[in-house]
């Protein structure tokens, strides 16, 4: 495939915007070449400034569970634009799509909408310190919650694909109260609490981690952490930014059976607008101004297009139960064509997959942490990831990256991308 459209435009984009991205991970580095410039998207499908198609595994990280340009979505969004596009004033949007959320999502009574899932963990983690007045909180090495200072310690994701788990520009003074654990590993979280006993405001958690690949949590682990937490009388945080909405109605904690005691939403929550969301029981969420001493404000939260968005993106889900096991029962067939493939080869691999996330690990090793993703090969991983380019499949630029797949994508989407998988593993 030649690509002179889009690399026009990253050399000129490179000139105005740092490395030519607006998200760290656009810009390719992990897999060397020039980022792809798109034009339009339309269902299953992405169209670049070159006029190239490609089936998308990735549905903008995770928020198009219904495809590109769904139109219910798009329709809400023209309608609410000839309305206005944002107030800084209440809108009965929101509580709508409040009282829609909270009726879907267990164990939570109260929502603040803010605009990103940064923005979201970054004030759940402050509400539990408040709530709780204590400083310090654990996170696990490969979970990533966002770019708040806090969480940029072994954050996985864009910061590990670029070797720099730890950023410049976060102080030592934030990093010393944040405590790191290794994903499914029960005992050494216990360890932190024991030794850090009476100080743990929280503990923030992706469900399932979908930013060292697509890792499930191991069975007892989550109920563990639920169990420390509620001796230690800590918050148990659940970073259901990718989860949420996706895996289920109720996101991770209906799927898995484990509730939490402060939720983050973004991504589906938005119908693919900018938008973020934290939630918790009523008597935790009311410590949030106005009405309590934790204060978190934002001119554009509740924004009326992303409001109507997300509602419009909720509302679907809601009347549509069967597309959770549709997008699941889609995944499982492309994991299963995927092992067919792999297992006639020499190639060492994992795949791990729950509900509509999954990802391939170039690896012998089992993954179920940052260690054991960190295995993986990634020069294979990136003659990988271009060798399904040319053949028009869009998969993560980053070995870090768990897919998303959308409803739209059809099982000869999938075979499609199957036949493009076994070419390229020839040239592996």
């Amino acid at each position: 495939m030649r690509y002179e459209r889009s690399s026009a435009l990253f050399a000129q984009a490179k000139k105005v915007i740092p490395g030519g991205v607006n998200s760290p991970v656009r810009a390719f580095k992990a897999v060397g070449g020039t980022p792809i410039f798109i034009k339009e998207a339309k269902g299953a499908y992405l169209f670049d400034e070159d006029d190239h198609r490609y089936i998308d595994f990735i549905s903008s990280w995770g928020p198009l569970i219904l495809g590109h340009c769904y139109k219910p979505v798009v329709e809400a969004v023209q309608k609410q634009a000839d309305k206005g596009t944002s107030y800084g004033i209440p809108t009965a949007l929101e509580s709508k799509i409040a009282e829609l959320a909270t009726s879907m999502a267990p164990n939570i009574d109260k929502i603040r909408f803010v605009n990103s899932g940064t923005e979201a963990c970054m004030s759940a983690v402050r509400l539990a310190r408040g709530y709780t007045s204590r400083e310090k909180i654990i996170k696990f090495s490969g979970c990533y919650h966002g770019h708040s200072d806090a969480f940029l310690i072994q954050a996985g994701s864009g910061a590990v694909t670029f070797g720099s788990p730890n950023s410049p520009g976060v102080t030592q003074g934030t990093a010393k109260d944040t405590l790191l654990a290794n994903y499914n590993d029960i005992d050494n979280v216990t360890q932190l609490f024991e030794a850090n006993e009476g100080e743990i405001a929280g503990v923030i958690i992706e469900p399932v981690a979908g930013n060292m690949g697509c890792v499930p949590p191991e069975p007892g682990f989550l109920e563990g952490l639920r169990y420390l937490c509620d001796q230690n009388n800590t918050l148990l945080i659940f970073d259901e930014v990718m989860t949420g909405f996706r895996l289920a109605a109720g996101g991770a904690q209906q799927l898995l059976g484990v509730d939490a005691d402060i939720v983050t939403f973004g991504k589906v929550i938005g119908g693919g607008l900018p938008v973020g969301a934290f939630a918790a029981r009523e008597e935790i969420m009311d410590f949030l101004a106005p009405e309590g001493p934790v204060y978190q404000a934002g001119t554009l939260s509740g924004n009326p297009l992303a409001m109507a968005a997300g509602l419009a993106m909720l509302t679907a889900l809601d009347n549509q139960p069967e597309v959770f096991d549709s997008l699941a029962d889609k995944t499982a067939y492309l994991h299963e064509g995927m092992n067919n493939i792999l297992s006639k080869s020499r190639i060492g691999y994992q795949i791990n997959r729950l509900g509509s996330m999954i990802s391939l690990h170039f690896t012998d090793t089992v993954v179920k942490d940052f260690t054991s993703a960190a295995k993986g090969n990634n020069k294979r991983f990136t003659k990988y990831f271009h060798g399904m380019l040319k053949r028009g499949v869009y998969l993560p630029p980053s070995a870090f990256e768990s897919y998303f797949l959308n409803d739209t994508i059809s099982y000869k989407d999938i075979d499609t991308t199957l036949q493009a998988f076994s070419e390229t593993l020839k040239e592996l």
